[in-house]
């Protein structure tokens, strides 16, 4: 929501109804850098408080670090200066997610130099590794939730390379856009969730065509929506689901509305067919269960069946990312 000021974005995603914001602090919104970042955070957190907004924070800033070379320097850098301003970078970051109360720093790898040797125990996954287990320990101390974010193109691009990271940070979450999961095939969205439910800390879930990193609108892309949100609900994960819709900033005013009413339409065309496959099954069992004794007659059949407690958990809660985060 780049083309809306930061106060105008937030309005209009609490009046739509949404439950948060994914807040990229980047030049258009809370930029980390300009003065006052103190004032202006404790400004911020008010502000959210009042609407009634939660919040993750971003890091994805494409130029903030370096205006001529996008998302430079990484955590994959080869010079350690670059990679030292990446690292206090993020912990900025999550300094800023601990004074908003937000329920995770979002961060990713990079992407390695041409020629780099990215093979696990190489010079990149050590550098990696060091860095993330600075942000672990910083957030730790600041009481916030650090998530990594498999990025395809980047050194950790899909969930396999994430578990391999996980096992040299520990503590780290996984910060899931179930897109990308469309673009690396390691797994399909709905077997990501329920894989790995216990490590998520944040989820994104806007649509995506298969093989093509493009962040689309729902319904735009090959995202079974009802699925991967089902599944969101089965594992009960509890924090929010954003919609990274960076490439739609020019259409937000009709889009942001527009793309809450079809993740809810989804999620119900979820909730409905659970119910009817709980009652197809109770339907069966009665059928297939064995005639009671003559001498204690069975109560005829209930042409109804109790929806399972996947069904009836709490709807997913929906934000929207603020700001323009295209890798």
């Amino acid at each position: 929501m780049t083309s809306h000021r930061l106060d105008d974005a937030l309005a209009l995603l609490a009046d739509t109804g949404y439950d948060g914001v994914a807040l990229t602090v980047d030049v258009a919104h809370h930029d980390p850098f300009a003065p006052a970042l103190a004032s202006r955070t404790a400004a911020l957190a008010r502000r959210l408080d009042r609407l009634g907004l939660g919040s993750t924070v971003e890091t994805g800033a494409r130029f903030l670090l370096d205006p001529r070379r996008k998302h430079e320097p990484t955590l994959v850098t080869a010079d350690p200066a670059g990679r030292a301003r990446r690292l206090a970078f993020l912990r900025l970051c999550v300094d800023v997610a601990a004074d908003l109360g937000s329920e995770a720093v979002s961060f990713w790898a990079g992407v390695p130099a041409p020629g780099l040797d990215t093979s696990p125990g190489a010079a990149a996954w050590e550098h990696l590794a060091e860095g993330v287990r600075a942000v672990v320990a910083h957030a730790a101390r600041r009481g916030v939730v650090a998530a990594f974010e498999p990025e395809p193109g980047m050194l950790v691009e899909d969930c396999a390379d994430w578990s391999r990271l996980a096992a040299l940070a520990p503590g780290l979450r996984l910060a899931l856009d179930t897109g990308h999961c469309l673009v690396t095939g390691d797994l399909t969205p709905p077997q990501a969730v329920r894989r790995h439910a216990a490590d998520l800390g944040a989820v994104a879930v806007e649509d995506m065509p298969r093989g093509r990193h493009e962040h689309r609108a729902p319904g735009e892309g090959d995202m079974d929506l009802p699925a991967v949100l089902g599944a969101l609900r089965t594992v009960r994960y509890g924090g929010l689901v954003s919609l990274e819709l960076s490439r739609d900033a020019h259409r937000a005013d009709t889009l942001v509305p527009a793309a809450l009413e079809a993740m809810r339409h989804a999620e119900r065309a979820w909730a409905d067919g659970a119910r009817d496959a709980a009652q197809d099954a109770a339907q069966d069992a009665a059928q297939d269960a064995p005639a009671a004794p003559p001498t204690a007659p069975a109560p005829p059949a209930s042409s109804t069946a109790s929806v399972p407690p996947t069904a009836s958990a709490p709807p997913v809660p929906y934000g929207v990312t603020a700001s323009e985060v295209v890798r």
